[in-house]
């Protein structure tokens, strides 16, 4: 897409792809239609390979977002409905990646429910412009992205957003080694550390873990090794689609100790709750 035929920048993108069926019919996807599930498990064998930093080299093709064209994009977003939603994840054969309900059969992937629809829809909304475009697991969902229209996008954030976050999906948890300057995971995500200038995870993703504004995502029952390889990603560089680098400025000053810890924490962060707050 040439500079002169992007969308303005309030305004949702489709990228080049098959054209979307109208809101009720049938996605029109025949290339999907094909993929047998065991061409879908190929797929998912294929991108679990690590990123590699030379991903970085791929650079968005738009404008990064600012906090005021963020907030108004995923305001422009029509109303997503659920059932729709499930629709969409089924027509897309997300669940051989992401679950029946969102929570992902593998480690290779993020579990996506009780996701945020905000974080959901402009994970999409990256993918399709490659703002996010990491790994190769980033290139097969921006190969999905940009067959969605705006209101796939909102329906199927909302049918994620709908379901209950993971509690026990049985995936291993890490066992870090702490190191003598090590905080505690607790600690990081009701008070930070001061000394290093690292605010709360709380102020941002919620004491239950449970998200807030924007792409603060809820992070409460996140696969454990999905949430230490994005922090790693930050750390180095390699992802880089945080609108105000928050999340780069807080991974760089955490060691592998204490990413693993917090990985631990919030995937069992449901069962120690007896409640979360509403997302």
């Amino acid at each position: 897409m040439t500079p002169a035929h992007k969308p303005a920048m309030n305004t949702p993108r489709l990228a080049t792809g098959p054209t979307p069926a109208p809101l009720g019919q049938p996605l029109r996807l025949p290339s999907l239609r094909r993929l047998s599930w065991g061409a879908a498990a190929c797929l998912a064998a294929l991108v679990s390979v690590p990123a590699r930093a030379s991903d970085a080299s791929a650079a968005p093709t738009v404008a990064a977002w600012t906090p005021a064209s963020l907030r108004s994009t995923l305001a422009d977003l029509p109303r997503g409905d659920p059932a729709a939603g499930q629709r969409v994840h089924e027509q897309l054969f997300c669940a051989s990646c992401h679950g029946d309900k969102g929570v992902a059969p593998t480690q290779n992937w993020p579990h996506l429910a009780g996701q945020r629809a905000a974080y959901t829809a402009k994970m999409l909304l990256d993918y399709q412009d490659k703002r996010r475009l990491e790994g190769k697991r980033a290139e097969l969902m921006h190969d999905i992205a940009v067959m969605m229209t705006p209101q796939h996008i909102a329906d199927v954030a909302a049918f994620y957003a709908a379901q209950p976050a993971p509690q026990a999906d049985g995936t291993p948890r890490p066992k870090p080694e702490r190191q003598p300057n090590d905080v505690a995971a607790e600690t990081l995500v009701r008070f930070g550390d001061k000394s290093r200038l690292i605010t709360p995870c709380a102020s941002c993703h919620g004491v239950a873990g449970q998200g807030g504004k924007l792409e603060a995502s809820a992070l409460a029952g996140q696969n454990p090794l999905y949430f230490v390889r994005t922090l790693l990603d930050y750390q180095s560089g390699v992802r880089h689609n945080d609108s105000v680098k928050g999340m780069r400025a807080s991974a760089k000053k955490l060691s592998r100790s204490e990413i693993e810890a917090l990985a631990t924490y919030y995937a069992d962060l449901p069962g120690n709750h007896s409640a979360v707050t509403s997302r």
